[in-house]
């Protein structure tokens, strides 16, 4: 049987619940929890008594450094901002696509993907083209399919937040360089989950929320850009992305030459204090352990399921799966009445798009997914 990989005493709810939703409100451990409550007690209860200018000025650089360790990038080209919708939202500014030119998206990706481009192609008479997902189908090679000479950009969830399917996005990025498209991608629902090297994708930009499986909070995300989007001037200036935040001379637009002129404003350093901690404690479990830890459990789950007419949208052997999202289907049930049984036995689980979707982490063990098993057979 496969034991949680992490001390679950730090996450309460576990004691009474089956907690299998981190693709949606993550839980966050007592250690983050812990960070938090020592901000709050010190610098947001007496402020610039435990802050200084110059401290205030360094204090993400921490953070900064944890997650370019965790995603693998350099912390040059890593900015830590409010929101990952922050800079989905400026991608349009950024690219400034060509008119006419070809916006390709997944159709059921993340809104704050695709919403942007919908409304930036009502005015500058480019073309979304949406790509579907269907069961059984490889999505990379459908999205690759619709790539051409017209196209301006591809914008898509690595891991897409309904199904877990799980995007190549070497073979994606080979496919844009070839007729010189741009590139970005959401980590959202892979950071914290999959071993990640993001600066071997040379994607043009790569976002992420700071909480789900990272243990975070919301307030918090980053973003990784490429060394020649570095060299643009970012379409929304703010005064904490200066090359000194605290030169208040506000005659000059002295930009810092790294990532962080993409910081706009003070942020919610509590959050960020969280975030580190959590990030603390990933890097010491090791994301190929936590890797391992969850196949495990979706290989249990998938074949104790066998034959209940419960079947994953993507198989095990689909090059798309991604063992920490398993989304579950099935013809003959009404997912909405399964997820009250479900709700009313204790075990938390989302319904994307009528499936059920199971998003396991590092402090489940197989105890939560025999639970979950016996209330869907």
């Amino acid at each position: 049987m496969q034991k949680a990989l992490s001390n679950r005493l730090d996450y309460p709810c576990l004691t009474t619940h089956s907690y299998l939703n981190q693709a949606s409100l993550g839980l966050i451990g007592d250690p983050a929890v812990a960070a938090m409550h020592g901000f709050l007690d010190t610098t947001a209860r007496h402020g610039n008594l435990y802050m200084s200018d110059a401290q205030e000025a360094a204090f993400l650089q921490p953070l900064r450094t944890n997650v370019s360790r965790l995603i693998g990038c350099a912390p040059k080209n890593l900015a830590i901002v409010s929101s990952a919708s922050e800079i989905l939202a400026q991608l349009p500014m950024l690219f400034d696509p060509r008119p006419k030119s070809k916006i390709i998206v997944v159709s059921t990706d993340f809104p704050a993907i695709t919403r942007p481009w919908i409304a930036a192609c009502q005015s500058n008479g480019c073309e979304m083209v949406f790509v579907d997902e269907v069961a059984g189908q490889n999505l990379t090679a459908a999205i690759i399919d619709q790539i051409d000479a017209q196209t301006a950009a591809v914008c898509a969830s690595y891991v897409q937040f309904s199904t877990g399917t799980q995007l190549d996005i070497t073979q994606l990025r080979k496919a844009t360089s070839k007729v010189g498209a741009k590139m970005a991608v959401d980590i959202t629902q892979a950071a914290g989950a999959l071993p990640l090297s993001v600066r071997d994708w040379k994607a043009d930009i790569v976002v992420a929320s700071g909480y789900k499986w990272l243990g975070g909070h919301g307030g918090i995300a980053f973003t990784v850009l490429s060394d020649k989007l570095l060299q643009k001037q970012p379409p929304f200036i703010g005064w904490f992305g200066g090359e000194n935040p605290f030169d208040m001379d506000a005659k000059n637009l002295k930009l810092a030459k790294t990532a962080s002129k993409y910081t706009q404003s003070t942020l919610s350093y509590i959050t960020a204090a969280g975030l580190n901690a959590s990030i603390d404690e990933l890097l010491k479990l090791g994301l190929n352990n936590i890797f391992e830890h969850s196949q495990k459990l979706a290989t249990a789950l998938i074949s104790k399921l066998e034959g209940s007419g419960w079947a994953p949208f993507q198989s095990p052997e689909s090059p798309g799966f991604s063992p920490h999202i398993v989304t579950l289907q099935n013809p003959y049930c009404d997912v909405r009445a399964t997820e009250a049984t479900l709700t009313e036995n204790r075990i938390i689980c989302s319904i994307r798009n009528g499936r059920v979707r199971v998003s396991h982490a590092h402090y489940n063990s197989h105890d939560d997914v025999t639970a979950l098993i016996n209330c869907l057979q």
